[in-house]
């Protein structure tokens, strides 16, 4: 239609005339039937009459000449081109392979996906000229040729590193005959980016004795060309034949935090008769919902009827001691339906809870509250071997405190404190735990129970930074560059926590060694003199902001933290690669190969670093 239309309008296609929309004048249209119109005199009206308007026509038409001729039309050639199917070695095919596989890795997807009609359909309709790959070249050239780039990526920023700390554990498929050896790598850039990446998860055949474990975690450092130097310590878990194997493997080794801590909450539900009989039958009330659908719809009904929030009961599990927290916690939250489903005649439970033992598993919750907090605390990836000390120091105390509605649990809340005692007595003998919380700046060496203790941590610190500081080479800093201590700020604990005010209250009132002076003429010694005198900062903040702030003013110690600091202090990292393994090794992937299966696990968990997508660092 022409332009010049927004300037005229008609009543109907058929009208002889049409009518200005400015000047309402009417103008023909050049004949007296539709077939001899034309537009004609409807343009020389603008032109004689309204030539601005005319003006506005005239370029309107000339960029629709030139829209147009921009619009080529195609040769055949150029068409049937379009029809064609991508060469398999060709720049766009090679591309979406590659984002299928990461698609593949990144979101658990099987790799039988390319052969689901659905998913090829898909494709298909985005991309018609691309030809879907079968699932052995995924497994045979893709996925091998995508670990290869991201382990030469891993390796780069590993090669960067001036100390790793590692954790290691072995896991066994239930769905193969498959077991897995780990090893995970966790270490402090040069921005003091906490960073960690899966090196391997390999196939562990045979009895996993000491010797074993020792030839495979050798053979896995000298594939990544880590030298044992450079190695500070390995988280590992506490069986006895992989603190064997590291032992003779010539590296530091520390047993798991949190298997520590689920080893004393063992030993105290176990220590006393009426809370391990409240356990027992509130484990048969969880299985009797578990396995009646009935009886949980019964439930379900006067959970709603008496308006208690609707939620499922939880069955412990004897590895995870929380989880039986979860179980008691879950018990009290529908204690008023379970009474009530009790009392009605048609229904019967395998076991009662009395009063007493409603009391004893409520006083049993607030005793274990503290020990699952410490759990989730040294579970997350930010946590450290800096937090070991503090914890123990603070769980002591809490449970050395005597409360009015512990009545009932005395024994049990007795037996935790020994096992406390006896199972984490020498933790602050421990150099790499000791020298940790020094340079932890919200814990410095305000957690130390006696004087000597902290003299003799305040000497495994001071050889630390000397070591470090012949290294590096470094000279005391100048004027310019020594910044203002760090002031000290109120102290905040979050209104759910329930050992942070027992924290503050240590912190107040910790010891403070005293030392002989002496002439300081290093630059070390100096750096830790000076950090030592300043107040700790607030516990919720990041310690490895404060080293990155204060790497100028402290160069060698915050080496030296660095270090230290990348040691995480538990294995949780090698249970959390598992449950992907789990994932990866599944029912439908029962026929992976060894080596394909560590492919996808190393991929899954180190391709986010590759693309960007995952950056590993403590929250502010």
């Amino acid at each position: 239609m022409s332009a010049v239309w927004q300037y005229f309008s008609v009543k109907s296609e058929k009208d002889s005339v049409a009518q200005c929309n400015t000047c309402h004048a009417q103008v023909s249209r050049g004949g007296t039937e539709p077939g001899k119109f034309n537009t004609s005199n409807l343009i020389a009206h603008l032109k004689q009459h309204h030539k601005t308007l005319h003006e506005d026509f005239r370029k309107t038409t000339e960029l629709r000449k030139q829209s147009s001729s921009n619009l080529k039309q195609p040769t055949l050639p150029e068409t049937l081109a379009k029809r064609d199917k991508f060469p398999r070695d060709s720049k766009k095919a090679l591309t979406l392979t590659e984002k299928i596989c990461q698609f593949i890795v990144l979101d658990d997807q099987p790799l039988s996906v390319v052969s689901n009609i659905g998913f090829k359909r898909l494709i298909e309709h985005l991309e018609p000229r691309y030809v879907m790959p079968s699932r052995h070249y995924i497994v045979d050239k893709t996925i091998p040729q995508m670990y290869k780039q991201v382990k030469e990526c891993i390796a780069m920023h590993l090669d960067k590193a001036s100390a790793v700390s590692f954790t290691t554990d072995i896991w066994s498929s239930e769905n193969c005959p498959l077991s897995l050896l780990s090893l995970t790598a966790h270490w402090i850039d040069a921005d003091f980016t906490l960073q960690r990446a899966v090196l391997h998860a390999r196939e562990f055949r045979g009895s996993h004795t000491a010797n074993a474990i020792t030839n495979a975690m050798e053979e896995m450092l000298r594939d990544w060309k880590v030298d044992k130097k450079k190695v500070h310590v390995v988280l590992r878990d506490n069986a006895a034949n992989m603190r064997k194997g590291l032992d003779q493997l010539g590296v530091p080794s520390l047993g798991c935090f949190a298997h520590s801590l689920q080893l004393v909450v063992r030993d105290g539900l176990l220590s006393q008769r009426a809370v391990s009989d409240a356990l027992a039958n509130g484990r048969k009330i969880v299985g009797h919902f578990k396995h009646s659908p009935k009886a949980y719809s019964s439930l379900e009904d006067l959970q709603i009827e008496l308006n208690v929030t609707p939620k499922r009961l939880q069955q412990d599990v004897q590895t995870r001691w929380n989880s039986t927290k979860y179980m008691i916690d879950s018990l009290i939250h529908q204690k008023r339906p379970l009474q009530a489903y009790s009392s009605e005649e048609n229904n019967s439970l395998p076991a009662i809870l009395t009063a007493n033992q409603w009391a004893l598993l409520e006083k049993t919750s607030k005793v274990l509250a503290p020990f699952e907090e410490l759990t989730g605390t040294v579970s997350a990836t930010s946590a450290t071997t800096a937090d070991v000390i503090p914890s123990v120091h603070v769980l002591v105390r809490f449970l050395s405190k005597a409360s009015e509605d512990e009545q009932g649990v005395q024994t049990m809340k007795a037996t935790l404190l020994d096992a406390v005692h006896r199972r984490f007595r020498d933790v602050e003998s421990e150099p790499l735990y000791a020298v940790a919380t020094l340079l932890d700046p919200r814990y410095k060496d305000k957690y130390f129970t006696n004087v000597e203790t902290l003299r003799h941590a305040k000497a495994a610190l001071k050889a630390a930074v000397l070591k470090v500081e012949e290294e590096l080479k470094t000279t005391p800093p100048s004027d310019e560059t020594v910044s203002k201590p760090v002031k000290k700020t109120p102290r905040m604990e979050g209104a759910s926590s329930t050992l942070g005010s027992i924290f503050d209250e240590i912190l107040d009132e910790s010891i403070t060694a005293t030392t002989p002076s002496e002439h300081i003429t290093q630059g070390a010694i100096f750096e830790m003199k000076s950090y030592l005198c300043e107040a700790p900062i607030e516990r919720k903040n990041n310690p490895l902001h404060y080293w990155r702030a204060n790497q100028v003013r402290l160069p060698t110690l915050a080496a030296t933290a660095a270090k230290f600091l990348c040691a995480p202090c538990t294995s949780v990292e090698s249970e959390r690669l598992f449950s992907t393994a789990s994932i990866i090794v599944e029912e439908h992937r029962s026929r992976l190969t060894a080596q394909h299966a560590e492919m996808l696990i190393f991929l899954k968990k180190n391709l986010p670093i590759m693309l960007g997508l995952q950056k590993v660092e403590l929250e502010e």
